[in-house]
């Protein structure tokens, strides 16, 4: 990641998987993805997921606490604000429900935990190294995020007005509704927004860019995981797989067209 001098809102900076048996993950995404791991240097037990010598997200046990609340093995998005605590004001303002108190990681950074008025679970995070960007995403980094929800109009309404994002192209995809996909400025679009299905929860999930979409659904399904859609092309040629990994949290992987 190219490293600049101010945070800019918006944007995808970090992605954490939380989970049941980390030793098990740590050998399902390194086959399926390609992603090494790394402890971190901190007080908390936790591992960075690698891509080359880069982190490309991190990895720890599900907390306790969320066993307790009966909360499934789960991916969490970090989303870039250049004021933590000013976002969170701000989001309240608009509709969010504050989950976790802003917090500062020593060396790290302040993030907070938040579900969106339609309920769906985010981060915002200030990063301690000031730096995003919007460059392409490289292989074995995040390139899609995905945004399942009870009311897609609402939602986009919801996170234009919280970090600017524009709407890029909506699709009519018949008996499936719409899908409104969003971006930031002239920039390419990073994601799309749904209306779920009724056993879907409201949920974001994340994709990572791989080389072979096709060969990541039959590693995935060969280790465990289960695949519940793909592996499939979609608008413009590009080849999607969507999964859950052997200890149920959901995710997906994305190759560009050949």
């Amino acid at each position: 990641m190219t490293t600049l001098t101010a945070v800019l809102p918006g944007r995808f900076v970090w992605h954490e998987l939380l989970t049941t048996d980390p030793d098990a993950a740590k050998r399902f995404y390194a086959e399926v993805v390609g992603w090494g791991t790394q402890a971190w240097e901190g007080a908390l037990e936790y591992t960075l997921w690698t891509n080359g010598p880069n982190p490309a997200g991190g990895l720890m046990a599900l907390p306790e606490e969320l066993k307790k609340m009966n909360l499934p093995p789960h991916w969490l998005t970090y989303i870039s604000a250049p004021d933590t605590d000013a976002y969170v004001k701000k989001a309240e303002q608009l509709g969010a429900k504050l989950q976790r108190p802003a917090e500062t990681i020593p060396n790290v950074g302040r993030f907070a935990v938040l579900s969106d008025p339609q309920g769906a679970i985010f981060n915002l995070y200030t990063p301690e190294a000031r730096g995003t960007t919007d460059a392409p995403p490289a292989q074995g980094e995040f390139s899609w995020h995905e945004l399942a929800t009870t009311d897609y109009e609402a939602a986009f309404k919801f996170y234009s007005a919280l970090f600017g994002w524009v709407n890029t192209e909506t699709m009519d995809m018949g008996p499936s509704g719409k899908y409104l996909m969003y971006g930031v400025g002239d920039g390419p679009p990073m994601g799309g927004i749904y209306n779920k299905s009724a056993e879907q929860p409201a949920s974001w999930l994340p994709y990572a860019l791989v080389a072979d979409a096709d060969a990541a659904a039959e590693k995935a399904t060969r280790l465990g995981g289960r695949v519940h859609v793909g592996p499939m092309e979609v608008p413009g040629g590009d080849r999607i797989v969507v999964f859950s990994d052997p200890q149920g949290a959901m995710f997906a992987v994305h190759a560009l067209k050949k």
